[in-house]
């Protein structure tokens, strides 16, 4: 079993930045695929942008050119840099981890876009 722990949400002003932070409970993360996910409020959970073992990464258009993800396996934690943040960026975000049909959640951080 695996935790994962976000943070780094919070309330920004347009064309501001965050850093989230996806940290996991065991250095095992580090073969997993991690992937930062997003839901607003009557909407369906999407995908921004993820990364492989092998640091692969790949983001949704709405975010390519502003959002950069990366990992400190020594830290098993995984990053997405937000810059050029925009209202439509507000949202729930959850890190997902997975391998081999093992996938796991963390509880979610809140990132809000307004002025």
């Amino acid at each position: 079993q695996m935790q994962l722990v976000e943070s780094g949400g919070g309330l920004v002003q347009p064309g501001g930045s965050l850093r989230l932070s996806c940290a996991a409970s065991t250095s095992l993360f580090t073969i997993y695929t991690v992937g930062w996910y997003r839901q607003a409020p009557g909407k369906q959970r999407e995908l921004v942008a993820s990364i492989t073992s092998t640091a692969v990464t790949n983001y949704s258009d709405s975010v390519k050119g502003r959002f950069t993800i990366s990992r400190e396996n020594a830290k098993s934690t995984v990053y997405l840099q937000m810059n050029s943040l925009k209202p439509e960026d507000t949202a729930e975000y959850y890190c997902n981890a997975y391998y081999r049909g093992y996938t796991y959640w963390g509880q979610g951080t809140q990132v809000t876009v307004s002025s």
